[in-house]
């Protein structure tokens, strides 16, 4: 079995798909998203220390030149996530698929389903598949949460045990894309076609930055590949808000509600029927 580093899991929550779903954050990002809410999951721990003074209760030491975290002394202040100047956590449990499954059955039956995220959930395709299959035997939904930039095409025995992805679109210029991310989001379209035309797509989800996110482009370019599948695809449009974000983006605002309005507005004049304003 395959270990993946655990962030957290939220035993319930109901914005991450349909129902009450346990949602699992995995850790480690393949791109830097200048808005990112928890950018805490985009790397891994580098060991540096910084933070193993700073821990108040003590939770966190250095063994064998490692980081090492204790739970039963934290009490989540989250200061050693504040003081990483890495944007990483040492608060990370190794788990493989059984074990997450685990904490997933306890919450049965209150929860129709599971999503896992991240980070980047996608970097991990073995693992999601041994676990989805776990949950999927125990009746459960399968739902990914990805940025997109993995080719889930690649992966047709995960995508056998996955019930669909909510994917992305950060932007749809290149370089829009590469000045917000530092990456390349040629698998975002690419993914976009591919889980439309096996019914995979759940959601798609465009947060608006005013003047930093071409969102306009977005909604069109969207529409435009998704061709007669845009009126029954879900679209989620969502307000910039500049909670948990660090760097130049955490002195953003929020744009204007009238702005979110006539992006709903451009969604529905170019084929979207069913639209969420968040």
């Amino acid at each position: 079995m395959i270990k993946v580093p655990v962030n957290q899991i939220i035993p319930f929550s109901t914005v991450d798909g349909p129902g009450s779903r346990t949602s699992v954050f995995l850790q480690k990002c393949n791109i830097a998203c200048g808005y990112c809410h928890n950018p805490e999951t985009q790397n891994l721990c580098n060991n540096c220390g910084v933070c193993v003074p700073r821990c108040p209760e003590g939770a966190l030491s250095m063994a064998d030149g490692a980081v090492v975290w204790d739970e039963s002394k934290c009490v989540s202040c989250n200061t050693c996530i504040e003081v990483c100047p890495h944007r990483a956590s040492p608060k990370i449990r190794w788990m493989d698929a059984p074990a997450v499954m685990k904490e997933v059955e306890k919450n049965i039956p209150f929860i129709r389903g599971i999503t896992v995220s991240g980070g980047e959930c996608g970097l991990y395709p073995r693992f999601l598949q041994e676990l989805f299959t776990l949950a999927g035997a125990k009746g459960l939904t399968c739902l990914l949460d990805s940025n997109g930039t993995v080719p889930f095409a690649q992966y047709p025995e995960l995508m056998k045990v996955c019930d669909g992805v909510m994917l992305d679109v950060k932007a749809w210029s290149p370089g829009v894309f590469r000045a917000l991310t530092g990456g390349d989001n040629a698998a975002v379209k690419e993914n976009l076609l591919f889980l439309s035309s096996c019914g995979k797509l759940e959601e798609v989800r465009i947060v608006n930055v005013e003047g930093y996110v071409d969102a306009e482009d977005a909604i069109r370019g969207t529409a435009e590949l998704l061709g007669p599948l845009t009126g029954s695809t879900r679209l989620l449009l969502i307000s910039f808000r500049n909670n948990g974000v660090k760097g130049t983006f955490a002195a953003f605002s929020a744009p204007p509600a009238k702005r979110m309005k006539q992006l709903a507005e451009l969604a529905a004049s170019v084929g979207f029927r069913n639209i969420v304003v968040k």
